[in-house]
């Protein structure tokens, strides 16, 4: 039974440690599909942040009166994926010099945003903010926000998923 105890500890010492990023980068439905397939991605999930209503429906944040941008949730495993590889993939899904705009969706729900969960994601998100603009791949400068997580409504949930079930939807 010693072994047993031990098994204990050891997994409660190696357990998963799963961290969150909130991100926002034009229409929802396609940065969940992207990001969703990058190994040590455990959990994708569209909403609504950085707002001012309670609750926001989809129907009020596509008004643009709410000030809530489409956002991802990102659940994810450091030891498989920092949050500097991911931000990479992020600033490499969308275009960050465009405000509130993405391809054909206009409005500040469309902006382009890190939301950070900690003091260590917001020095991450600064710096990767800045490598992004010094890369020269755009002609513009980064107007990516870098703003403290707030409230994640979840989206309604035909949103949720989306491109899993409607494979010919728009993808942004």
């Amino acid at each position: 039974m010693i072994e047993a105890e031990g098994y204990g500890e050891y997994r409660r010492l190696f357990a998963k440690k799963l961290e969150n990023a909130t991100l926002a980068g034009g229409c929802f439905w396609g940065v969940e599909e992207i990001l969703r397939k990058i190994p040590g991605v455990s959990e994708v999930s569209v909403g609504y942040t950085g707002g001012s209503t309670r609750q926001p429906t989809y129907e009020q944040v596509k008004a643009g009166a709410t000030g809530h941008a489409e956002a991802v949730r990102v659940v994810f495993d450091p030891v498989k994926l920092t949050y500097k590889e991911l931000l990479g993939y992020f600033f490499r899904l969308h275009d960050p010099t465009t405000p509130d705009r993405q391809g054909n969706d206009a409005g500040t729900q469309y902006r382009s945003a890190v939301f950070f969960h900690s003091e260590e994601q917001r020095k991450a998100a600064l710096a990767a903010k800045e490598e992004a603009g010094r890369s020269r791949k755009w002609k513009r400068p980064i107007t990516t926000q870098v703003a403290a997580a707030e409230e994640f409504w979840p989206a309604e949930e035909y949103h949720q998923d989306y491109l899993r079930k409607h494979p010919d939807g728009y993808t942004c």
